[in-house]
């Protein structure tokens, strides 16, 4: 057993469950991750998504009681069919746009440059949101969404294949500025996050099978393990930070993050790999 490769495995997974389901963008920490940690290959890219189910594991278990009430009644209630078709279109539009542009934007656009570009970028948008009059807001509920309002959500979610753009982020913010409240457009975020995030890793295996092998199981399991925990720590403190504060000291580490690796690329300090 390779206990250097569990660490890193274990690092990667705490990266990804505390950057999952925050506006920073998981996939852009994690390449940033790994390129420093020397875990950067193919199968290491098929791990990072990979190990968001564990993060999900961790949102269905926070909103546990909200989705086991909405399949029960699902049968007899029209509120919670209007839910479960919100979610549904919300997640339709990744679906069509990850297996048209999945593969062209991995080739291309998962290097730490573009992704510190995407975060200053991100940080600026979410700092411009923010400022925004509160009167443009629509509903403050999740339940009031109308499948419109989800469609224009899960096209924005498709942002989020460009690395750096963060997946919460974008439906974040991209659903206070389509009128969602920030607690309803980060529930909403959460409720997306979970076919969204179970269906790119389930993908992604079944895609990448031949790099898989018996051998590899304990690097997952820690790296699932390490994502639910950090995971769980996450989206319990995000819940209850939103009720009082903003996003703009995100938007501020956003930036400042950014600057800092476009610094260290051009300058030479870190040897950033592709």
């Amino acid at each position: 057993m390779d206990i250097t490769l569990l660490l890193k495995a274990a690092l990667m997974g705490i990266v990804e469950g505390l950057t999952e389901f925050l506006p920073i963008s998981s996939t852009g920490h994690l390449i940033l991750a790994g390129a420093l940690l020397g875990f950067d290959d193919d199968k290491a890219k098929m791990f990072d998504i990979a190990i968001q189910t564990g993060a999900i594991f961790a949102v269905i278990m926070v909103y546990w009681q909200k989705i086991k009430d909405t399949l029960v009644t699902l049968p007899t209630s029209q509120a919670s069919r209007g839910f479960a078709l919100n979610v549904l279109i919300a997640f339709v539009p990744a679906v069509v746009l990850g297996l048209l542009f999945g593969k062209y934007i991995k080739a291309h656009l998962f290097t730490p440059v573009v992704v510190a570009t995407t975060f200053i970028l991100g940080g600026l948008i979410i700092l411009w949101v923010e400022k925004r009059d509160k009167r443009f807001e629509v509903t403050s509920t999740v339940e009031g969404m109308t499948p419109l309002l989800a469609l224009k959500i899960g096209l924005v979610q498709c942002l989020a294949m460009i690395p750096g753009t963060s997946r919460s982020g974008a439906t974040i913010i991209g659903g206070m500025l389509l009128g969602l409240s920030r607690k309803a457009a980060t529930d909403f975020s959460f409720y997306l996050a979970i076919p969204t995030l179970i269906g790119a890793g389930a993908y992604s295996l079944y895609k990448e099978r031949a790099l898989l092998s018996v051998t590899d199981a304990p690097m997952f399991t820690v790296g699932l393990l390490f994502s639910f925990l950090s995971a769980w720590v996450c989206v319990r403190w995000l819940l209850k930070y939103i009720a009082t504060h903003s996003f703009v000291v995100f938007a501020w580490y956003r930036i400042g993050f950014g600057v800092v690796v476009l610094a260290t690329a051009y300058s030479g300090l870190v040897k950033w790999a592709a």
